[in-house]
């Protein structure tokens, strides 16, 4: 989706307030007037009891859009649901286990003591303790929230390998990048240890911490992203049998267009990989998402013009904007003190800056980061430039596995590994270049 929390499941992300024990039965008493609202399409009844802060985050047309367009078209028709469970640990928290046709979901319910609903999500059901494959160990990346749960794989044999530290796209990802069925960073982190080459993969802080992270309202890109990818780095390179002069970035999607912000703030990288990047703001590319994946997913005019609109409205805010001034809103249910974070941000021209190798990879028939737009714009900046590197894949999504036919999200359900091309490319690639620093 284009939710710039969650590329393929958060319908959104509210705040937790502080709720007491008490409000447990009233908000398992709300969760179940939600979700029956939601399954009789009532979706005026479903926001009768949101706070002010939800409600100014998703009104009954945008939840109607969720429910009816966006849920479906990733996971299929809804089914049923499971019993919900109260979770009392800090307050009042309810979630119901969804069944769709093509995939599950958590539906987690928030409340205030009062009763008021704090928060609304749509969550991935969470993974199952990772599985660690041959030559895996588990490592903690250290966060101020907290360790992050990492997995560091090593090639067979000994040596002094290069590492890879692999940096999630958009939401709340686990370590292996997992969407649906698919787990795209841990086919990257086996393919290249076959090919003698290290790497970290690990939890976002988004997706540990999430309740943490989602009662915040200053949240920066940095906290997501780039902070924790710079103790990933050096935690990584203190590895046994690692090589430390030669600790590459790769990063996907979100990861991908934040990895020249991490290459400016760490000098010492051998260099950068870049899969799907966008080469413009966010909110340009959020706006091209809306066009054509609204449409394809049965969104109606009058319903994209609406999300346009807002879109247009978050980047007037944003140039109107003092620097020096504080946001306290929220731009599509996530503070705008993130957008505030990125307004000036040029990923291009930080790449240039920067001038440390890069590899940009690019799948032809990803419908999310635009080859033409996106993939294009890195070629034109960057031709000529001897420590650059480009590949295009034409039948490869933006996940780099064989497109699939809808060319929505739904497409992400069809299980699927990436392809061995951009593995062995990646390979070759970092195999090639000299130390850092």
């Amino acid at each position: 989706m284009w939710h710039r929390w969650s590329l393929a499941v958060c319908a959104g992300l509210f705040g937790w307030a502080s709720m007491a024990h008490a409000a447990s039965n009233s908000c398992e008493a709300r969760s179940a007037e939600i979700l029956d609202a939601l399954r009789k399409g009532d979706f005026a009844s479903a926001t009768t009891h949101f706070d002010a802060r939800v409600k100014a985050a998703v009104d009954a047309q945008k939840l109607g859009e969720i429910w009816q367009h966006m849920l479906p078209a990733q996971f299929g028709a809804f089914d049923h649901a499971d019993a919900p469970k109260a979770d009392l640990q800090g307050g009042a928290m309810v979630e119901t286990p969804l069944h769709f046709a093509h995939g599950n979901l958590l539906m987690r319910v928030a409340c205030h003591a009062e009763g008021e609903v704090s928060g609304l999500r749509f969550l991935p059901v969470p993974a199952s303790p990772a599985t660690l494959g041959q030559g895996e160990r588990q490592l903690e990346v250290p966060s101020p929230l907290g360790p992050l749960p990492g997995i560091f794989t090593m090639p067979s044999g000994s040596g002094s390998f290069p590492v890879v530290v692999l940096v999630a796209g958009s939401g709340p990802h686990d370590g292996d990048e997992t969407i649906g069925p698919n787990k795209p960073f841990r086919d990257i982190a086996q393919g290249l240890a076959a090919a003698g080459i290290a790497s970290l993969r690990y939890d976002k802080r988004t997706f540990t911490y999430a309740a943490q992270m989602a009662a915040r309202n200053d949240v920066t890109i940095d906290d997501e992203v780039t902070d924790d990818a710079l103790a990933a780095i050096k935690l990584a390179g203190v590895q046994p049998g690692v090589d430390p002069h030669r600790v590459f970035v790769l990063g996907h999607s979100l990861g991908a267009y934040i990895a020249p912000r991490i290459g400016q703030r760490d000098a010492a990288l051998a260099g950068l990989i870049l899969l799907a990047a966008p080469a413009r703001s966010l909110l340009d590319v959020q706006a091209q998402q809306v066009r054509e994946i609204g449409k394809r997913q049965g969104l109606s005019e009058a319903q994209i013009a609406n999300r346009l609109h807002l879109i247009e409205a978050e980047r007037e805010w944003l140039a109107g904007r003092g620097a020096s001034k504080s946001a306290t809103g929220s731009f599509g249910g996530v503070p705008q003190s993130y957008e505030l974070s990125l307004r000036d941000y040029d990923v291009v021209a930080t790449a240039k800056a920067v001038g440390m190798p890069m590899l940009i990879l690019q799948g032809g028939s990803d419908f999310q980061v635009s080859p033409e737009q996106d993939f294009a714009r890195w070629q034109t900046a960057l031709a000529g430039r001897p420590r650059v590197a480009f590949r295009r894949y034409d039948d490869l999504s933006h996940l780099f596995m064989p497109a699939g036919s809808s060319a929505t999200p739904a497409d992400y359900q069809v299980p699927g590994k990436v392809d061995p091309r951009v593995i062995r490319d990646i390979s070759n690639w970092v195999k090639e270049q000299p130390a850092g620093g």
